[in-house]
């Protein structure tokens, strides 16, 4: 009896350390996990506070006398507002214009079925952006739209719009039909109850496709170097700025991505309650 109780006495204790060592080495991969990620990204805002002598020095100085001299390179010099402006305008028409054919081709797809559409759809999700270049190249030229908000917008809907469908069929999927039939009952057309009834219903869903689409149209290169001139560059084209032949400015290139990246992590920070709401929410059919 007592070398049972014994044994009985162990097993909590051996648990307790087994649990206590697991919750060890989760808090350690998570710390390197973070260090990693975090580092460049702190590397990156250290040098935009210091001069190109700072910046080339080895070993690198921690602890140094900051400037803003960068900063006044990119919004004095390099007139960087415009091209925030520019980055804005390009975002907020492609979500908006996004939704307005995103959030009824979703709500076709998970209402109706239509299984091959969204196939589609994922698959010019999934071919390359440079497969679309060339031949959007060809026809904004032809009708005369290079260097416009409109080109960009289109050609940046080729990124947001299957995004915005895919985030939002699983949400309008997880709305009970009979909440549809009952409106359809009662009169209403099937404009207005996708409008009254399904959208209101589907507000997390909106809000998470709405923002990441808009980080997505700003951090986009590919197409702005190629469709934009100096009239609708963006930030990212725009750093190419502090890139010559013969040098490279890295202390506006640095202070240039602080406020690239800056805006965007905001708005994460912001909103990241509701975008994990949001991807979460169209998961539990209702």
């Amino acid at each position: 009896m007592a070398t049972q109780s014994t044994r009985l006495t162990h097993r909590p204790r051996r648990n307790r350390s087994r649990r206590l060592f697991g919750n060890l080495l989760y808090a350690l991969v998570l710390a390197l996990v973070v260090f990693f990620l975090l580092t460049p990204f702190l590397w990156m805002v250290l040098n935009a506070f210091k001069t190109p002598l700072q910046i080339i020095k080895l070993p690198p100085e921690l602890i140094f006398q900051p400037t803003l001299r960068n900063f006044e390179n990119v919004f004095g010099t390099q007139n960087f507002m415009r091209y925030i402006l520019n980055s804005v305008i390009i975002g907020a028409g492609c979500t908006l214009v996004g939704l307005l054919i995103g959030l009824p081709a979703a709500y076709s797809i998970a209402r109706y079925r239509q299984n091959r559409l969204a196939v589609i759809i994922l698959m010019a999700r999934m071919v390359p952006g440079i497969t679309f270049l060339v031949p959007l190249f060809i026809i904004f030229r032809r009708l005369g739209l290079i260097d416009t908000y409109t080109s960009l917008i289109l050609a940046h809907m080729l990124v947001g719009l299957p995004f915005i469908v895919w985030v939002m069929v699983p949400f309008f999927e997880s709305i009970p039909r009979e909440l549809t039939e009952a409106a359809v009952m009662d009169g209403a057309s099937a404009l207005r109850t996708f409008v009254t009834v399904v959208l209101p219903l589907s507000g997390p869903g909106i809000v998470t496709a709405s923002i990441l689409s808009f980080v997505f149209s700003w951090n986009n290169f590919m197409f702005s170097i190629v469709l934009a001139s100096n009239r609708t560059r963006t930030v990212p084209v725009a750093i190419y700025n502090f890139i010559s032949y013969a040098q490279i400015d890295w202390g506006g290139l640095m202070a240039a991505a602080v406020v690239i990246t800056l805006p965007v992590l905001v708005l994460a920070i912001i909103t990241q309650r509701y975008v994990i709401r949001g991807l979460t929410a169209g998961a539990v059919k209702g």
